[in-house]
C-alpha cells in the first residue's frame, strides 16, 4: 500500500471529526476567498489535512463535507436535510481517482448519517451507469438507500 493510500485510509477513520465552518458567509469571508483566488493561495479550509464541513459553493443553503490531504480535496459531497420530513439528500460525491477505494466516500457518508440520525437519505438525480455499483454498496442498509427523490417543500433547490 502506498503512502498516499495509507494517509487516505487514516483520514477516512477520522471522518467523524469534521471541523464546522459557519454556513453564513460574512463579507470578510467572501473578500478573503476572492483574495485567496486572485493571489493563487490555498483557502484557509484547505491548509491542513482533515475533514471540513462548509457552505456549498454550488448550492445555496446546502453544505459540503470534504476531506483534505495537505492542500488537496480528496473527497467531497454536498448535502441537505429536512428534519420536519425526516429526509436528507446528497449530491455529487467525488473522490480523487488516486484515493478511490480507500474508504473516504463510505466514511464521509457514514459520518453524515451519524450526525443526522433518523433521516432517510436520497439523491436528487438519477445515478449514472458507472456509479450504480457505488450507490448500491453505500446505500445497503441505509434508510432511503440513496434512491432518487425530489426535495420536499421545506428545502430550496439551491
Amino acid at each position: 500500500m502506498s503512502g498516499d493510500a495509507r494517509a487516505a485510509r487514516h483520514l477516512a477513520r477520522q471522518a467523524g471529526m469534521a471541523s464546522q465552518v459557519s454556513g453564513r458567509g460574512s463579507w470578510r469571508a467572501v473578500l478573503r476567498r476572492i483574495a485567496d483566488a486572485v493571489l493563487d493561495r490555498p483557502a484557509r479550509s484547505q491548509v491542513a489535512s482533515g475533514w471540513w464541513d462548509t457552505a456549498s459553493q454550488e448550492r445555496p443553503g446546502w453544505r459540503e463535507r470534504a476531506a483534505h490531504l495537505d492542500a488537496d480535496i480528496v473527497f467531497s459531497v454536498d448535502y441537505r436535510s429536512c428534519r420536519r420530513c425526516g429526509l436528507a439528500w446528497v449530491e455529487q460525491p467525488y473522490t480523487d481517482p488516486l484515493y478511490q477505494r480507500c474508504g473516504l466516500a463510505r466514511a464521509g457518508l457514514s459520518a453524515l448519517r451519524a450526525e443526522h440520525p433518523d433521516l432517510n437519505w436520497h439523491t436528487l438525480g438519477g445515478h449514472l451507469t458507472e456509479s450504480q455499483a457505488f450507490w448500491t454498496v453505500v446505500g445497503t442498509g441505509v434508510p432511503g438507500g440513496y434512491q432518487q427523490r425530489h426535495l420536499c417543500s421545506h428545502v430550496r433547490p439551491g
